[in-house]
């Protein structure tokens, strides 16, 4: 189950926050802008010091899943730069699927829109609600 998603721009803004359940507390405006800029920048640090070999593919560097004792945290990084973070139960395995359909929506629904200025806050309500969706769906 996803209980929350994070969209952090590339250079480490949070664009979008929201909680699909009440099991994970709110966050406030604050807290999530510094929880953005702080995974932006290890994520930036773990890509860096990894000793293993350097793909080609920017979204195969960098963290792409933190296990605590009560929640997952997997991270999906396009190949524009922009971090999808989702926060899930233990039971949820590997997430990149979703986070790429979350992805494919950000692209139809927010970089499609005239009006969107790139790395602004997302505020859209049509992709609030085929987010709902797939969340619901997965």
């Amino acid at each position: 189950m996803i209980h929350a998603l994070f969209i952090i721009n590339r250079s480490g803004g949070l664009i979008y926050s929201k909680n699909f359940t009440q099991q994970v507390a709110q966050l406030s405006s604050n807290e999530a802008l510094i929880f953005a800029g702080t995974f932006h920048g290890i994520h930036a640090l773990a890509s860096r010091i990894s000793p293993a070999p350097k793909r080609d593919s920017v979204k195969d560097m960098g963290i792409q899943s933190i296990d605590t004792k009560n929640f997952r945290m997997h991270c999906y990084q396009t190949p524009t730069g922009i971090k999808f973070i989702a926060v899930t139960d233990l039971l949820q395995a590997k997430l990149s699927g979703a986070l790429n359909k979350a992805y494919i929506l950000y692209c139809d629904y927010a970089l499609k829109n005239p009006f969107y200025n790139l790395e602004m806050p997302i505020r859209s309500e049509m992709f609030d609600t085929k987010l709902q969706q797939l969340v619901q769906a997965h």
